[in-house]
Parts: structure tokens; sequence; C-alpha cells
């Protein structure tokens, strides 16, 4: 049993939002009781207490869009690499990348990005991966390093035609293996590991192969699709198949209550309807939009209308607290309005994540409350203003980012406490991570 206490309390549970000394106390994987420090110190003494030190005790953070495989990018200079458009950046960049991933470095680079998400106090993480030089056990390999390091993780493969129909049956088949082993797991209790059918973005998915996955794909399980990230997306499926993006995706049954689509840029309000009517999620990644010169979405309006919408990292970063700066800049920006997404870009973290990972974890995630996940994280921020229950959201904006974070507890385990990893031999796995990007940029480069 823990004791999280002696510190600034941030529930998230509208019923009770925030305490000035407050405590959580862990039982196993789930919170048994939130209150007073003192109150729950005295009634639990033999709980071992993990001291806040005046920091702010809050949920951990959950991410709704990753890419592990992207992990050994940082700082890789690709020969002939000149972009002029974002297909010159996924296929000069990102799939140059997963064109040379073996299982093994697939591990690695989950390994390196769990730890930087344990850094960050994200534990609950949504990953969409592609690894095209080694197809087959890469989603277990990702699930081998996931419980290694105790994070809570959902995964699934990006099914494509673009290394022709050979790999793209394949990414279908490792899907489909990944998602009855999780379902095997699951007959134990298991809800740590989920899995999904991830596909790329329609641009790069025959009908052919679109008839494969929804064929091959159990209906209890949802997709993760890439929906109008660029313009080219929404041009060939015009010119292609005579119809928008999401029409396509309705019309081939891909939309519902469990299908995540990542970014929807390039949408009109007539799929903004189809996405509201069938339920299904949407996952804005700021950074990555700008940072590709994709656009900007029509996020305020997906929120405006009640679509189910979080906050990822497309892999750009590990941080949900950078995510959540970048989108509240943006969104100004683009709407020249001083006042839009104050309420709209902390409700997608706070709310439309736990809502989206409630989809497909048993256990409740996002609040600190009695028989939510014990996830748990502490920051060293202390404030210098007053901290209450109104202006919270203003001081994780604007006084936190992911490295004030000193300590990380996923499900009642401690992965982290006073910046010190407890769940690996950091040094030993970067170094291991280092020699392995090594060998992906001697085998990009020849």
């Amino acid at each position: 049993m823990l004791l999280i206490g002696n510190g600034r309390l941030v529930t998230r549970d509208a019923s009770d939002p925030f305490m000035d000394n407050g405590a959580v106390v862990c039982d196993g994987a789930l919170i048994k009781e939130v209150g007073d420090f003192y109150e729950l110190k005295e009634k639990y003494p033999d709980a071992e207490f993990v001291d806040a030190k005046g920091g702010v005790i809050m949920p951990a953070f959950i991410n709704a869009h990753e890419h592990i495989y992207s992990a050994m990018a940082r700082g890789l200079s690709i020969n002939g690499y000149d972009p002029k458009g974002f297909l010159d950046i996924l296929d000069g960049m990102w799939w140059t990348i997963d064109r040379n991933l073996d299982n093994e470095l697939t591990r690695l680079s989950a390994m390196a990005t769990y730890i930087d998400c344990i850094k960050n106090g994200c534990t609950t993480i949504f990953d969409h991966h592609a690894s095209f030089g080694e197809i087959s056990g890469s989603l277990f390999a990702i699930e081998d390093a996931a419980r290694e390091l105790s994070v809570r993780t959902c995964l699934c493969y990006e099914i494509s035609d673009r290394d022709g129909k050979e790999k793209a049956r394949a990414s279908v088949k490792e899907n489909v293996d990944f998602i009855n082993h999780v379902k095997e797991n699951e007959k134990s209790g298991d809800d740590m590991v989920k899995a999904m059918m991830g596909m790329h973005a329609s641009f790069t998915i025959s009908d052919e192969t679109m008839e494969l996955c929804m064929k091959e794909k159990p209906s209890d399980v949802g997709c993760h699709i890439h929906v109008a990230e660029g313009i080219y997306d929404l041009h060939q499926c015009l010119k292609e198949h005579g119809k928008r993006i999401v029409d396509r995706l309705y019309d081939w049954g891909v939309l519902g209550e469990k299908t995540l689509l990542a970014h929807c840029i390039y949408i009109n309000p007539h799929e903004m309807e189809l996405i509201k009517d069938t339920d299904t999620m949407v996952v804005h990644n700021p950074e990555s939009n700008m940072g590709n010169a994709c656009g900007c979405p029509p996020t305020m309006e997906l929120c405006k209308r009640g679509i189910l919408t979080g906050l990822g990292t497309d892999g750009y970063t590990h941080d949900m607290t950078e995510s959540y700066k970048v989108a509240n800049v943006l969104h100004k920006h683009h709407l020249c309005d001083p006042n839009a997404a104050w309420t709209e870009v902390p409700e997608m973290l706070f709310e439309g994540n736990a809502g989206i990972a409630g989809r497909y974890f048993k256990t409740p995630i996002g609040k600190l409350k009695e028989g939510y996940a014990a996830d748990v994280i502490i920051t060293d921020y202390i404030p210098l203003t007053p901290m209450n229950a109104s202006n919270i959201n203003s001081h994780v904006l604007f006084g936190m980012n992911g490295r004030s974070v000193v300590t990380t507890i996923c499900a009642g385990k401690i992965l982290m406490k006073d910046r010190e990893l407890k769940v690996t031999d950091e040094e030993k796995v970067l170094s291991e991570v280092r020699e392995g990007a090594g060998k992906l940029a001697a085998r990009i480069n020849g």
C-alpha cells in the first residue's frame, strides 16, 4: 500500500478537484482513498509513504497518439533528404526509417520512448507502429518493452500498400495476431496492454486491402488511422474513389466508438457530422501538424460539436504539457482569437484522453478517485501565486513542463522516484539504444 501526500492535490474529480494538502492511498493497482494528508497518514500508518515535498500531486498523463518507431530519428541526417512537402517528409524520412527497423531496433525504440514517457509523467500510451523492415512480431517486441517498464499501452500496426501487397497482408496479420494475443491475456484479468487495428491513411490503402482489413478485424476493436493529415490524402481520395476520406471510411465500416482518427485537418462539416453520428474519436497533434506544415485542423469546431477529442504528440515529443502549450497558442493564432482554446485544450488532455482510454481499458483512468487506476505523478512545481480549483489548468499551462515530474506511479507501482527510474537500468538501456541508433543510421546511409 502506498500513501502519496504532503502536497497540493489535483484530482480531476469535479466533486472535489483540489486540496491544499492532500493525499492518495493506493492499494495494489487501484486508488483506495483520497483525502486530507494528515487524516490519511494517521489512518494508514503502515503504508509506504511517498513524500510530495510540497509539490503537486495529480493523475498521470495519457498520450492518445504516439509513434515509437520514430525514437531514433532525433538528429538523424539522411543523404539526399530535402523535402518540398509532406509526402517528401513521409517517404524521405519516416518511411525510410521504418523500412530499416528490425524487431530488436523496434524494441529499443519502445524502451527509449516509454522511458521518456515515464520521465514526463505519461503512463498510458496509444501507439501507432510501423516497421516494414520486419513486420511479424514487431507489436510483441513493443509489448515486451511496455511490460518491462510497467506502463499501460494500446498498440497497433500501420497497414499500408506503400511497400506492396505482400507486406500489406503481413501487416493485417500482425494486427490480428496481436489482437488475439491480447484477448487471451484479458481472460486472466490483464488490463495493461490493449490492441487496435492499425491503418496508415486512406491514400496508401487500396480498396482490396481495405476489404481485407475489415474482413479480418474482430468486431470488438476499432481502427487507429491517420485522416486528412495532408491535403494530398483528400485530393487522392476524391480522384481515386470519388468521395471524401471520412465518407470512404464510413462506407467501409471503419468509423465507430472504438475507432480513433488522428489529425483530421482537411475535413468539412459533413464529415464532422459523420464522425459525431458514429461516435468516432479524434486525436489532435499540434506540434506535428505545424512541424510538417500540414495546416491547422478545425479542432475547436470538433470540440464544439461534442466529438470525443483527445491530445497526442505523434512522436514529436513525449511531453503532454508541451502539446498542451502548443495547442493553446496554435488555435489562438489560427483563429486570431485570444479567447480560443482556454477550455477546449485542457478538456482534450484531461477529459478527452481519459475518455479515449476508457473505451479500451476496463480500469477507469484519469482521476485521483476511489476505484480508479493508481496512476499518479508528483511534480516539483510549487506555485508563486495562489492555486485553487479555479486556476489549476493555468498553473499546469504556464508553470509546469514534463520534466517538472519527479515521481511517476502506474497501477500502484513506482516507476520513477525523485527522478530515478526504478524499473530498469536506465544507463544500460540507453547505451543499447545509442548503439542501435548508430546501426540504423549506418543502414540508412549505407
